[in-house]
C-alpha cells in the first residue's frame, strides 16, 4: 500500500535533516508519494478539493515537518484548517478520513532530554503533539506513533542524519506493515 508524505518545511533548502529525508523518500516512487505543500502553495492558496482527493486516495499519510514553536509550521496549520473541513472530515456527513492512519515525522531542534517533564521544555513530545492526536481522533483516523530526530539545530553530523534517514524508512516500513 502506498504512503503519502506531506512535507511542510518553510525553508527546506536550508534543512539538512528534512532535505536528506526528502532525497531518500524520492528513491521509492512506487511506494511513497511526496507532496511538498510549501512548494505547491507558495501563495498559500490551498486547492482544497485537490488536497482532499489526495487524502482520500491514501490510507497511510505521514506529515513531515520541523517542530516549529512546539507546533506545526504555519502553512501546515492552514492546510489542516482548510482541508479538514466540516462535512468532509467531520460532522454528521464528514467521514472521509475514517480509518486512515496518520503519522508524524518530526525534526526537532532541541535535544531529547529537554522533552521531559524535568527538561527545559517541560513537556514530552507526546504532550506537544496532543492537538494532532486529538484532531486525528476527531476525524475518525488513527494517530500513529511519531518518528523524530532530536538535536537538528545542534549541527547534527552527517552520520546522525544518515542514521535518522535509515530509521525513518524503517519507521514507514514498520508502521504501515509493508516492505518498500
Amino acid at each position: 500500500m502506498k504512503t503519502l508524505v506531506i512535507l511542510a518545511h518553510p525553508n527546506l533548502e536550508n534543512s539538512r535533516v528534512n532535505q536528506r529525508w526528502k532525497e531518500e523518500l524520492l528513491l521509492y516512487p512506487n511506494d511513497i508519494t511526496l507532496h511538498e505543500i510549501y512548494k505547491e502553495y507558495p501563495d498559500w492558496n490551498i486547492n482544497v478539493p485537490r488536497e482532499q482527493n489526495l487524502m482520500e486516495t491514501y490510507d497511510h499519510v505521514i506529515f513531515q515537518f520541523p517542530l516549529y514553536w512546539y507546533s506545526y509550521p504555519p502553512l501546515l496549520k492552514k492546510w489542516f484548517d482548510d482541508v479538514l473541513a466540516y462535512g468532509w472530515a467531520y460532522g454528521s456527513n464528514g467521514n472521509k478520513l475514517n480509518g486512515k492512519k496518520l503519522g508524524l515525522a518530526l525534526s526537532i531542534g532541541d535535544k531529547k532530554e529537554n522533552y521531559q517533564p524535568a527538561g527545559s521544555v517541560s513537556f514530552t513530545v507526546d504532550a506537544v503533539i496532543a492537538p494532532f492526536k486529538a484532531s486525528a481522533k476527531h476525524v475518525g483516523a488513527e494517530a500513529l506513533p511519531y518518528f523524530a530526530v532530536f538535536g537538528a539545530s545542534f549541527q547534527a553530523s552527517d552520520e546522525e542524519i544518515n542514521t535518522s534517514t535509515k530509521e525513518y524508512i524503517e519507521y514507514i516500513e514498520y508502521i504501515f506493515n509493508h516492505r518498500i
